[in-house]
């Protein structure tokens, strides 16, 4: 496994993160989500493939996941060999201050994080997605005051456009508050908005990038088809994935990857992962796996390379999208 370092921190992760909203029973997604006992055999597999990078969020089955990500790490690892990234934004509970970004939430979400993981702190907390209703000042000033408690090591954020990043960062550098060293994208071949805006800015601003749902939430797998449903349980009942992808320019993009994919002996997810990873600014694509297979498979993409003629072929169909994921 290859290691890099986070943006331009001396944090080192894997070159892929493992995804854990699949990870934990809740009310939401429970028709795909795993129990803790399947769930914990894929922590063990990642930490033999080298990977050390586990990235879940406080809203992933109203913390399942959060616990079983600590539970996992407290059977398998150590504490200090592993990077914990974990998320705040999403509704913990039914209160109008049980949500968002605002001081009051803020402190209660990483209380309530460290907690359920069963540690005193995480490497990389992120701001899941941007408060419209809390001045960011407030909100960069209480995620400082948690960073300076130690409970987490350093900040980080997740979609959003590249103006509210980039006022992000100005009004972080301008109160002396610690400043976020890592972007989560949506980004892969269906969905290659943040290349005009996003990335470059990243790429300028030494920010690590490791872009959600590198495969389309399975649409590049291929259990996505143009009828409905699909092969898995989570693409019959994904909804959010139909609101993403399903365009017709996206089925004649997964048709292209599964001819590249044929033509190399390799599988599409492969290509689709392999040529997310290679892209300038990215750090570590999230991968989402519910059988042991899909993870071996993705740590094996990181091998596949691609020919400037093979990006070219895949990149091609590609039409532009509206902007989406950002809510």
């Amino acid at each position: 496994m290859e290691y890099r370092r986070l943006g331009n921190t001396g944090l080192k992760v894997s070159r892929l993160s493992l995804g854990c909203m699949s990870y934990g029973k809740g009310e939401t997604h429970a028709e795909w989500t795993l129990d803790e006992k399947t769930s914990l055999p894929f922590f063990r597999r990642a930490i033999e493939h080298g990977i050390n990078f586990f990235d879940t969020a406080d809203g992933y089955q109203e913390g399942a996941s959060e616990k079983i990500v600590g539970k996992a790490v407290r059977e398998f690892s150590r504490r200090d060999e592993v990077v914990i990234a974990s998320k705040f934004f999403a509704p913990m509970g039914k209160g109008e201050n049980e949500r968002g970004a605002s001081r009051k939430h803020i402190m209660a979400a990483i209380d309530g994080t460290l907690k359920r993981l069963g540690t005193d702190h995480v490497d990389l907390w992120q701001l899941h997605r941007w408060d419209y209703d809390t001045p960011f000042e407030e909100t960069a000033q209480a995620m400082d005051d948690v960073v300076r408690a130690g409970k987490a090591l350093h900040i980080g954020a997740s979609s959003m456009y590249a103006w509210q990043f980039a006022k992000a960062l100005a009004i972080q550098e301008r109160g002396g508050w610690a400043k976020f060293v890592s972007m989560q994208p949506q980004y892969n071949l269906v969905y290659r908005e943040e290349e005009r805006e996003m990335l470059p800015l990243c790429r300028d601003a030494g920010i690590g990038v490791i872009p959600w749902s590198p495969l389309a939430r399975g649409f590049l797998a291929g259990n996505r088809t143009k009828e409905g449903g699909g092969a898995t349980p989570r693409a019959q009942g994904d909804k959010f994935a139909r609101q993403l992808y399903y365009r017709d320019d996206d089925f004649a993009v997964q048709a292209r990857l599964a001819e590249v994919a044929a033509a190399k002996g390799v599988q599409p997810m492969q290509v689709a992962l392999a040529w997310v990873a290679s892209r300038p600014g990215v750090t570590a694509p999230i991968i989402g796996a519910t059988k042991l297979h899909q993870l071996d498979e993705a740590v094996a993409a990181l091998a596949v390379t691609l020919s400037d003629e093979e990006v070219a072929r895949l990149e091609e169909p590609y039409q532009p999208h509206p902007v989406l994921g950002h809510n």
